[in-house]
């Protein structure tokens, strides 16, 4: 799945000015690292990129390429599991699906969703972005760092 994060956090951060390093101080990793998630050489876990999202003040939709909002009113700057995880069976719930028709509707095993909605495990980064990407979710909204919007566009 076509998860284009990294040209974002590049142009977000070349245009800022800042370096690879600094954000890499910010998030506790190093440079290394910071610049595997930027290549995409490595998948950049939810807490990382929500990391990157603080300390540019953006949401992580905008990261995604959802949203040409930069920013929403933040609610929690952290990444919430009870709320995500109500969150997730919620959607499911109003659209009518089980675990296994939302699992096979993004070609995933129904045991992520249920480790998620159980609290188990924070959503995988390519698990949020293809649900967030093919039902039109924000992925803040899912995540508890917004209220608004649930949907977009």
């Amino acid at each position: 799945n076509n998860m284009n994060y990294g040209i974002k956090m590049k142009e977000l951060r070349e245009k800022e000015n800042v370096t690879q390093q600094s954000i890499a101080d910010y998030m506790g990793i190093s440079r290394t690292s910071y610049k595997q998630f930027e290549n995409q050489y490595d998948i950049i876990p939810i807490k990382r990129l929500n990391q990157f999202c603080n300390f540019f003040d953006i949401s992580i939709d905008y990261v995604f390429s959802l949203s040409n909002d930069l920013s929403y009113n933040v609610i929690n700057r952290d990444i919430s599991l009870d709320i995500s995880s109500k969150r997730l069976k919620e959607f499911r719930k109003e659209n009518n699906f089980t675990q296994q028709k939302l699992a096979d509707s993004l070609n995933i095993s129904r045991s992520v969703i249920l480790y998620h909605e159980n609290k188990r495990t924070v959503l995988g980064t390519p698990f949020l972005y293809s649900l967030c990407k093919k039902y039109q979710i924000s992925a803040d909204y899912l995540l508890g760092k917004t209220d608004s919007p649930k949907y977009l566009k």
